[in-house]
């Protein structure tokens, strides 16, 4: 079999259309590689010829963020995972963000990104993952489903890693509100300390502020949520704004101005991660989900966009 010299690094790409939106899916991982309205996008994401950088548009499964030292016990027996961070010795973001997905459906505005993850000294466990995205007048929608096809309960958390931008160079010339009334220190290594604390000061984001020089990097619980039961994080420029939703399962959300990364990426798209649970969590059990056999979860998130002088919710 002849391989093909131009194959991108993400793998096969999943092209959705409706109207003014568009969207990329990519087979490694099974993430989202771009998102724009009308030719403008609406990530900070990357190019046919690169690999996902710094996280961006990638799935984290079967935990988000970080297991300290590349560790977690489970009924009294130690699991040990390749340390994946050297810098923090952590374990980051899952198992399956350079896996190959497969293309479960290609529908024009929609597609499935399919994912069995077998069993293996990291994650003893078997898992079917499943993402459905579809464009529709109102944006991006994004269903989350695991199964758990094992014969033992699994241990189970989520993330998802988009930048959002909003037509601004960087996040300084940006205003973000995060309905979010806590936020959860960490040590030196990302790591949770257990404690929550109530925002305050340049973290206390539920009125929305301009980020201007404000340095991000910083988990927070508590969201607050509007009637129909989903949590709303805007991010608005003077072109766009910005709306990343999240339904009851995501519980947690990392917001991330991109300070630490490479240079010409720095600080040019948020990040705003949807998770399940904090950092840690295979080891403080805070958020953590337990799938039975047999049993499943699901949730969903998405993203929209309008005028900024339009009034009223996205």
């Amino acid at each position: 079999m002849d391989r093909d010299a131009t194959a991108p690094p993400s793998g096969r790409q999943v092209a959705l259309r409706h109207g003014p939106w568009t969207a990329v899916v990519v087979e490694v991982g099974g993430g989202l590689r771009e998102l724009a309205y009308d030719g403008r996008p609406l990530l900070d994401g990357y190019g046919p010829g690169e690999m996902a950088s710094g996280g961006r548009g990638q799935p984290l499964l079967p935990w988000p963020n970080r297991l300290a030292g590349g560790r977690y016990r489970i009924r009294g027996r130690e699991v040990r995972v390749p340390v994946s961070e050297p810098a923090t010795g952590s374990a980051i973001h899952g198992l399956t963000r350079w896996a190959n997905w497969r293309v479960a459906a290609d529908e024009g505005p929609r597609c499935a990104m399919a994912l069995r993850l077998h069993p293996q000294p990291a994650y003893p466990f078997l898992l079917d993952l499943r993402l459905d995205y579809a464009l529709g007048d109102a944006g991006l929608e994004v269903r989350l489903t695991a199964a758990n096809a094992g014969a033992e309960a699994a241990p189970f958390g989520a993330g998802i890693h988009p930048y959002l931008t909003a037509g601004t160079p960087t996040v300084d010339d940006a205003r973000l509100t995060l309905p979010a009334a806590e936020w959860l220190p960490a040590d030196e290594r990302g790591i949770p300390t257990g404690e929550r604390r109530p925002v305050a000061g340049e973290l206390d984001l539920r009125d929305g502020r301009p980020l201007g020089s404000v340095t991000l990097d910083n988990c927070f619980s508590a969201l607050e949520r509007d009637a129909d039961g989903l949590a709303r994080v805007v991010l608005e420029g003077p072109a766009d704004r910005i709306t990343l939703w999240m339904d009851a399962l995501w519980g947690f959300v990392t917001v991330f101005t991109g300070d630490t990364l490479s240079p010409e990426r720095r600080r040019r798209g948020l990040a705003v991660e949807p998770m399940t649970c904090p950092a840690d969590a295979f080891n403080s059990g805070d958020g953590l989900l337990t799938i039975p056999p047999g049993g499943s979860v699901e949730g969903r998130w998405g993203i929209s966009r309008a005028d900024p002088s339009r009034s009223g919710h996205i």
